[in-house]
């Protein structure tokens, strides 16, 4: 297969972003203009899901393709700095991934921004299949000083520590303009993961950079920011968007270039997840129903929305098949691939979709309208078609379809290694150890 027949990938990854912080899926400020065109030049996913309520998880996933449950580290809600050194909790070198499966195809690959799925030595996104790296390694860092909330510098070129001035956010859409630049000459199809860490704490928009100097430790940011701000972030990160977008129209790869935009998991503090109830940490639909945009002139009808139920690792059996590429027959995945929506967006397809957390013992299934969840001890069904906020427990009301809802739960956890003890990584946070830090 040429080039000239083999698609570009472009995955943008927003952290901590709300359902209802884009324009196109109910936005009360106009700060996306970029993805509400790539929306309008493509196609919107209304149900839309991260594999996880918080960020790690999320990452396994996107990387194999599979329920991030089967590999140890995705038990971690999420990877903090207290795993550097462990040699279990990361994404393991020897675990088929997606830019690994691509590069072996001759995939130019690079991730821009946002690692957190372990440590060196034992761990690394160039020992997981990317040729180059820029980057944090773990979760959130400042957005000037580029460290974390330790006060740990965490910006990395490839495997070297650098130091570079410049607001984050804006350093990994350059980077990422650069990376496809140089792929265009080189002429090779290419991955390009771009994860920003925006707009994740610390709540700081490009004009705060005399304040973050001056207060010299993120944990600040914990009890600051604002709606404002956190919707400034929202916007800066828009602007460099149009910027990738922008330079993939004057490579000539823009039409045959598949770009997916989405959020690690459900939105915190200032995030908008109406018209859902819950947030990060939660398998309430707040938590994890996401934006989920598609854009490819070649094979996108502009302006389609689809009803199609969606996860992250759904991404990397689309990629591999739209590519030529088989996966690995060792590693089933258990994403699907997403082509035929694509193509045909009232095509849906029937599915399942699970989720597990060791936070508050959470459990949850979604088959079509249905969702079973348990939190707590506590179970419930809901009808999303008509209780989207998940307020009315139909349980009592529809027991039959409640207990064979459960069984199907039950019988898929079974399929899965069980939930890991504490390894002295995973607690339940309180009012002053708040999730955002690690996520």
């Amino acid at each position: 297969m040429t080039h000239a027949h083999r698609p570009n990938f472009v995955f943008i990854l927003a952290d901590d972003l709300g359902y209802a912080d884009v324009g196109c899926y109910g936005a009360r400020a106009d700060v996306t203009p970029t993805l509400d065109r790539l929306a309008q030049e493509g196609l919107r996913f209304t149900d839309g899901y991260a594999n996880s309520p918080v960020c790690s998880p999320t990452r396994f996933a996107l990387m194999t393709g599979r329920y991030q449950y089967r590999i140890r580290g995705g038990a971690e809600e999420p990877l903090s700095a207290r795993t550097r050194g462990n040699p279990e909790l990361g994404l393991s070198p020897a675990v088929p991934t997606l830019p690994g499966m691509l590069r072996a195809a001759g995939y130019a690959t690079a991730l821009v921004g946002k690692w957190h799925l372990g440590y060196p030595p034992h761990f690394g996104p160039r020992r997981c299949g990317y040729d180059e790296f820029f980057g944090t390694l773990g979760g959130g860092i400042d957005y000037f000083r580029h460290c974390d909330w330790h006060g740990v510098h965490d910006l990395y070129d490839n495997e070297s520590e650098c130091h570079r001035e410049g607001y984050v956010t804006d350093l990994f859409s350059e980077r990422a303009v650069d990376f496809i630049e140089r792929a265009a000459r080189a002429d090779k199809p290419f991955l390009l993961s771009l994860h920003y860490t925006a707009p994740h704490w610390p709540w700081e928009t490009r004009d705060d950079r005399a304040e973050s100097h001056r207060i010299g430790n993120a944990l600040y940011h914990l009890d600051g920011g604002s709606v404002h701000a956190y919707r400034t972030m929202v916007r800066q990160m828009d602007e460099g968007i149009a910027r990738v977008v922008q330079a993939l129209a004057q490579s000539g790869a823009d039409a045959h270039t598949l770009i997916v935009f989405t959020s690690d998991n459900g939105g915190e503090r200032y995030s908008d997840t109406w018209p859902f109830v819950g947030q990060k940490m939660d398998l309430l639909e707040g938590g994890i129903r996401v934006p989920l945009i598609a854009r490819w002139p070649d094979v996108i009808a502009p302006g389609g929305v689809t009803a199609q139920l969606a996860i992250t690792m759904d991404w990397v059996a689309t990629f591999l098949t739209a590519a030529g590429v088989a996966a690995d027959a060792g590693h089933a995945l258990d994403g699907v691939d997403l082509g035929p929506v694509l193509r045909e967006p009232s095509a849906l397809q029937p599915r399942e979709l699970f989720w597990r957390m060791k936070h508050r013992d959470q459990r949850a299934l979604r088959a079509g309208a249905w969702k079973y969840i348990a939190i707590d001890g506590s179970e419930f069904l809901f009808d999303l078609d008509h209780d989207g906020r998940e307020r009315a427990n139909l349980a009592r009301r529809h027991p039959e379809r409640f207990a064979a809802l459960r069984d199907r739960y039950a019988a898929w956890s079974a399929t899965m290694p069980p939930i890991p003890g504490d390894a002295g990584v995973y607690r339940v946070y309180g009012k002053d150890d708040l999730p955002s830090p690690g996520g």
